[in-house]
């Protein structure tokens, strides 16, 4: 599955955030923990919980804390 972060509403800073760390499917998202995606420039915890939201309905989640 390959679902394109251009078709989830979330806003533009935090798509750009998204879009500059080279993130632009939710396959890809996976591999990084909520922290990890909190610390860039222009993501807040409104996209997060948007994006978390979204993964859980296809099954998926972010990495793990360790």
């Amino acid at each position: 599955m390959k679902l394109e972060l251009g078709n989830i509403k979330i806003g533009q800073p935090a798509y750009r955030a998204l879009k500059n760390a080279g993130i632009e499917s939710l396959d890809q998202l996976t591999q990084y923990r909520e922290t990890e995606l909190l610390a860039l420039h222009g993501f807040g915890p409104k996209a997060l919980g948007i994006l978390k939201s979204i993964l859980a309905e296809y099954g998926l989640s972010f990495k793990i804390e360790e």
